[in-house]
């Protein structure tokens, strides 16, 4: 994983993301068990990814440009907002052993592909301009630090 730009970084999270997905398309109607626990990882690592976004890398850009409650990162934020429930659509029918959800599926992909299009050709790049390298290191330790209990919940019993 490249911890050199913010590009590479989060472009290298959107693709690890991508992998599970496919993983659970591919296993959901194979082996649920197996499904379940691909989707639980590309569960927690989309709400680990959006809140860095939103706590972590957005504030750094809203206070470069002075472009807080307007601009791409609050359409970025608006964008989290229906990801979120997108996925607990999806999360949902996982919830209940459902292979078919695939209207689902089809709804988070189509909010994902573009909105990760939308950062990955202009708001990561114009984030990379804006920091040193060595306030990139500080980003992603701060990242690192995030607890895990902050992310890794889907606020049911089964885990």
């Amino acid at each position: 994983m490249s911890q050199e730009n913010i590009l590479g970084f989060y472009g290298h999270d959107h693709d690890v993301l991508d992998n599970y997905f496919k993983e659970f398309q591919t296993l959901k109607n194979q082996d649920y068990a197996r499904a379940r626990a691909s989707f639980r990882a590309f569960k927690f690592g989309l709400q680990r990814h959006i809140l860095w976004e939103d706590q972590i890398l957005f504030p750094v850009f809203e206070t470069r440009t002075g472009m807080k409650d307007r601009g791409p990162t609050a359409v970025m934020r608006q964008e989290h907002i229906l990801i979120k429930e997108a996925l607990e659509a999806l999360h949902q029918k996982v919830r209940r052993n459902d292979p078919d959800s695939g209207n689902e599926e089809e709804a988070l992909i189509d909010l994902l592909s573009r909105h990760n299009q939308k950062e990955e050709g202009v708001l990561y790049p114009a984030i990379d301009q804006l920091m040193t390298a060595e306030e990139k290191k500080s980003l992603f330790k701060q990242m690192q630090d995030v607890p895990k209990e902050e992310y890794a919940s889907c606020g049911c019993k089964h885990h």
